[in-house]
């Protein structure tokens, strides 16, 4: 008979951390920054690229797509450029 401390399923072995590493911080809102510019234009630029085929225009594509890009960089300096 074991006692209550030599029993192994009072006490299981410790097993270490299943899973990957945390991200930090910086890792973290620097691919932030990449979604951002990334989706910025494509969004904007298919918002354009719906309203060329709408009104029959070739313009708005490529202005949603700066457009896009240039929020997309005014956001990630609001959020990371403040501090």
């Amino acid at each position: 008979m074991t006692t209550p401390s030599e029993d192994p399923r009072q006490n299981p072995p410790q097993q270490p951390p299943q899973g990957p590493p945390p991200i930090s911080r910086e890792a973290d809102a620097a691919w932030r920054a990449v979604a951002y510019l990334i989706t910025g234009p494509f969004t904007f630029g298919g918002i354009g690229w719906l309203l060329d085929r709408w009104a029959g225009t070739g313009v708005l594509l490529p202005l949603g797509i700066v457009g896009g890009m240039a929020l997309s960089l005014y956001l990630i300096w609001f959020r990371y450029g403040t501090h």
